[in-house]
């Protein structure tokens, strides 16, 4: 809400608790938590650095191309990330890259339709070695789009009127993404697992000492 402050960026750094049962080398139910939000002034994918970019339905493609059953409109799973970071390795000779216009069926109801085709949103994955690293996105800062895509995800309005009326006040157009700081070391220093980066991980099947 900062951003509804007249604040153009927004840094903070600290603990994420997720809820989630997921008991897998790159998850944690605690974590430390990097995230950034800022003031979009022309489009969500401006982005000056050289970093490959590929649209969602290019990756799909390619998947495809290797033999990889795959919803066109679905999220990828562990498999097919992994796999496409090797074909990514294997025909643009790197590991670090941006997967961009996600289905808009698999983001939160908070994110912007692409403004050319609303199947995608303007959302984006940023990724090491197969492993992605960044989630991040366009946020709808229009209370009746809100009410809209809150409606056609099953999210009962009246649960989130604090959240929605914020934004009557008037917001700019912004978006920002997430960064969980133990899987980067974990990728960056090439380990296997993501306790080995955490002093005293916590997932669902640990939660001593």
């Amino acid at each position: 809400m900062a951003i509804c402050g007249d604040k153009e960026r927004v840094f903070e750094v600290g603990p994420v608790f997720r809820a989630e049962d997921s008991y897998t080398h790159r998850h944690l139910c605690e974590f430390v938590g990097l995230d950034v939000e800022m003031e979009i002034k022309k489009h969500y994918s401006e982005y000056l650095r050289k970093t490959l970019r590929l649209r969602f339905e290019e990756g799909v493609q390619m998947l495809k191309d290797a033999g990889v059953e795959i919803d066109p409109y679905g999220d990828l799973n562990t498999e097919s990330e992994r796999k496409l970071g090797q074909l990514v390795l294997e025909k643009y000779g790197t590991e670090f890259y941006i997967l961009h216009r996600y289905p808009l069926a698999v983001r939160p109801f908070y994110t912007m339709p692409c403004y050319d085709d609303t199947k995608y949103s303007n959302s984006f994955d940023v990724f090491i070695r197969g492993e992605e690293i960044i989630s991040g996105a366009q946020r709808v800062h229009v209370p009746e789009l809100l009410e809209e895509r809150a409606k056609a995800c099953g999210i009962d309005v009246n649960t989130i009127t604090t959240y929605i009326d914020s934004f009557r006040y008037g917001a700019p157009p912004h978006g920002g993404f997430g960064v969980g700081l133990e899987r980067v070391v974990m990728l960056f220093c090439g380990l296997n697992n993501i306790r080995k980066t955490s002093l005293f991980p916590r997932d669902p099947l640990r939660l001593a000492p």
